[in-house]
Parts: C-alpha cells; structure tokens; sequence
C-alpha cells in the first residue's frame, strides 16, 4: 500500500469517526457505545490491515471463500471477524467458528445448521437475526412477525448466542429517509430486549452504512457496517 492510499483510509476513518460521535451524542450516547464494522467486500488485505491500524472496531465480509483467502494472508489480525453476507446453509462449516459474530441469520434453516456445525465443533458461534424489514422479496431476512418464533427455536438451539438484530432497509425513496424503518428496527430491539430466551443476550443493534449509519445511529443503531465511506468506491 503507497502512503497516499494508507492516508486515505485513515483520513476517512477519523471523519467517520466524528460524524459517529457526533450522531451517538445527539441521541444521548457516547461515541463508544457504537461498534464500527468496516465493510470490506473486494478490498484486500493491505486496505484492511491499514483500516485495522486506524482503529476500526471490527472487519465485515461478504463472500465466503474471499474471507477466508484474506484470513490465510493475516488480514484480520488484530479486529474482530464480521460475516455480514447471506450465508448459504452448505457454507455454514466454513464459516463458523472462523467469524466472531455471523450477522446475516436470515432463517430458521439457517439458524439450525449454524447451531448444529458448532455444536459439533464444541463452540458457541455468536449471531444476530437478519429482518428483512422492507419486505423485499429479493433480500434475505425474516419478517418481523417471525422474530418471536425464530427466539423460541434459537432459545432450544445447543451452539449459538443470539446478540441482537441485523437489516438492510430499502433505499429510500427521493426526497425521503431511512428513518421509517430504522424506527420500526429500534422498536423491535427494544421489544426483544424485555424479552428473556435462553441462548439470546440482546446487545447489538446492526444498522446503517455509509449513506445511512449517522441517521440509523440517531434512531437506536449501536453497530454500522461501513465500505465506501472507509475505503472509496469499489
């Protein structure tokens, strides 16, 4: 990595960094309440060592077999391991264990797999359940009527903690923000959190990217998954 590009990175994250503080703030929270991931799709493994060094909270991936070339080149070393792609069930033994948090539980099937590939390593792999909270039929996620039924099958699961809840809202529309649905998010966190399941320890909040994450941080986000707002455009 030249010296133009390390500074790049580091100039980006410290003014993510602001505008994070600053939301969290606003919203009666301190700036380190908030988890940074650094969405790291396509980007490798020097970008993300530098982003690691400017002190990112944790590494999110995409794709299976790129997460784990990039972790055979030491790219994680120092940060936490996110997963927050879909994740399909037969990629499920490559992935636990390797990742600390697997985001992306978008399913009971998944959930199930997840549980069971760990169990039978003898760990416990920490999840949030994806909502699908637009309803798009294209993205992956449960609907938010099923996140009690998919409580009461994780609470009975051996080999997961359930940490919280994970979305991807719909771009918003001209002239129109994210917040409807960062609302509706927020209210579901809050509603599981008076809730008691075993197996489920509510802490994380995963909402917001680079367009979105001050916005998703004033309406109850604790956890921003962040690309090009850290490394530039793909």
């Amino acid at each position: 990595m030249d010296g133009f590009e390390s500074n790049f990175i580091r100039e980006n994250i410290r003014m993510v960094r602001e505008a994070i503080a600053g939301a969290a703030i606003k919203s009666g929270r301190q700036p380190g309440d908030i988890t940074l991931v650094a969405a790291a799709k396509t980007k490798p493994a020097s970008c993300i060592r530098q982003a690691i060094g400017a002190g990112i909270d944790a590494v999110g991936e995409n794709r299976v077999q790129e997460m784990l070339k990039k972790n055979q080149q030491g790219a994680y070393e120092g940060a936490p391991l996110h997963f927050i792609g879909h994740l399909q069930s037969n990629k499920v033994p490559k992935v636990v264990g390797v990742c600390d948090l697997i985001e992306s539980v978008s399913s009971k099937t998944l959930l199930e797999a997840i549980g069971k590939n760990a169990d039978s390593k003898g760990i416990r792999q920490d999840i949030l359940i994806e909502v699908n909270i637009g309803r798009e039929p294209q993205k992956s996620g449960i609907l938010p009527e099923q996140l009690e039924e998919i409580l009461e099958l994780a609470s009975g699961t051996r080999g997961i903690k359930v940490l919280g809840l994970m979305s991807i809202p719909p771009f918003p529309k001209e002239n129109d923000r994210y917040c409807y649905y960062f609302d509706i998010m927020f209210k579901l966190f809050v509603d599981m959190r008076a809730k008691k399941y075993d197996n489920v320890s509510v802490r994380f909040l995963s909402m917001g990217m680079s367009d979105s994450y001050t916005d998703a941080i004033l309406a109850g986000s604790n956890m921003v998954r962040i690309g090009t707002a850290i490394f530039g455009e793909r």
